[in-house]
């Protein structure tokens, strides 16, 4: 089996890229999802946060993301302290979500596949990229934030220059390209090597 790590800044166009790879069939692991599905429902996971964070980033026993974000996107410290608590959980659920699979082609997407460490664990690497305006107009149409807060974030992830010196493909997402084209190409690629 052939694991695909999936990476690409915030507003990059990851999503789009996987679910194009899901019409093909190929089987998604979306690293991020699962994080926070993991925060908001493992209760060993839950207890390292609360100690970590505060209680408080539990309101009326619902994980407050808002809260949690405003922690993590203003300290650089912050964010890695909560890294470092979340991706060993991660890293377990995608062996026992891959333990499951019958493809011969998988994909791990994950926003912090490199500075995670997580790449390692990859046999190839495709990134998305797309122009920073691009990316925060998509991200303030989808999350509905500021142009501080999506900087904020975006400068806490390492850049697309950092993150081509690991990727094996690279999808241009800015929007002159097929995209659907791209990832067919890959997609076929890679099965061609398989």
């Amino acid at each position: 089996m052939l694991i695909v790590g999936l990476t690409g800044g915030i507003g990059s166009g990851k999503t789009t890229v996987s679910n194009i790879f899901k019409a093909l069939e190929v089987p998604i692991y979306n690293s991020d999802n699962r994080a926070k599905h993991l925060m908001a429902n493992n209760n060993d996971l839950r207890k390292q946060l609360g100690s970590a964070f505060s209680n408080e980033i539990f309101k009326d026993n619902i994980l407050n993301t808002k809260f949690l974000s405003n922690i993590v996107f203003n300290d650089v410290s912050e964010l890695q302290k909560l890294n470092n608590i979340v991706h060993p959980f991660v890293a377990r659920d995608f062996e026992t979500w891959l333990s499951k699979q019958k493809s011969k082609i998988v994909i791990k997407e994950a926003a912090i596949l490199i500075e995670s460490g997580a790449y390692k664990k990859v046999d190839k690497i495709i990134l998305v990229i797309a122009d920073k305006d691009l990316r925060i107009d998509r991200i303030k149409n989808r999350d509905k934030i500021n142009k501080e807060a999506i900087l904020a974030r975006i400068d806490k992830q390492i850049s697309d220059k950092e993150r081509m010196l690991y990727a094996d493909f690279i999808i241009d997402n800015n929007e002159n390209k097929s995209i659907i084209n791209q990832v067919k190409n890959i997609y076929n690629e890679i099965r061609e090597n398989l």
